[in-house]
């Protein structure tokens, strides 16, 4: 089952679009679910990620208008439970600590943020954490060095069972690049 974490794209305040090369990928039918960590704030988009997979969840982030979009949520696939925020809520924002106390809290596997607009993924304690960071690169405020500029990036995750492979998509110079990384509940 393959699995889109995406989020922070803050369309059209600090971004105007998704990368085409980006819309390119994300083609209907291939997509079983999106997780869309939040800052979604166009209804363009949102049509756009509908049509790419109707199971469409989102959670709220700090610039999302809607009140009724809720926090946090939780998906199960395969035995792995994941859990996913926009991150505005974890203090400090991005902290390891807070993040696997977050984790815990929502009793996950796995743990996907957004809120820096940079991508990680780690495992701590048996679990895994991932943020997709931002998919138009809009930039962060406090999280990007002088000269420096976020790296659009969004992953796939492919789960079975026990096993989760994540896809990572970064748009680099022009460029999609993919990275892989793999994690096995457990071990």
């Amino acid at each position: 089952m393959l699995v889109l974490a995406i989020g922070d794209l803050h369309i059209p305040d600090r971004a105007m679009e998704l990368p085409p090369k980006f819309r390119k990928l994300l083609a209907p039918g291939k997509i079983s679910q999106i997780l869309c960590l939040g800052n979604l704030t166009d209804r363009e988009t949102y049509d756009f990620l509908r049509s790419v997979s109707p199971d469409l969840q989102i959670v709220k982030g700090e610039f999302d208008l809607s009140l009724s979009l809720p926090l946090s949520k939780v998906v199960t696939h395969g035995s792995l439970r994941i859990g996913f925020t926009h991150g505005h809520t974890i203090v400090p924002q991005g902290d390891s600590d807070a993040l696997l106390i977050a984790a815990r809290q929502m009793d996950v596997d796995v743990f996907i943020w957004g809120g820096t607009h940079r991508f990680e993924a780690y495992e701590l304690e048996g679990k895994f954490f991932i943020n997709p960071g931002s998919a138009t690169g809009a930039v962060s405020s406090g999280w990007w060095a002088e000269g420096e500029s976020p790296v659009p990036s969004f992953v796939l995750m492919d789960v079975q069972g026990t096993v989760l492979v994540l896809y990572v998509y970064q748009y680099i110079d022009g460029e999609v690049k993919v990275e892989k990384v793999s994690y096995r509940k457990g071990g």
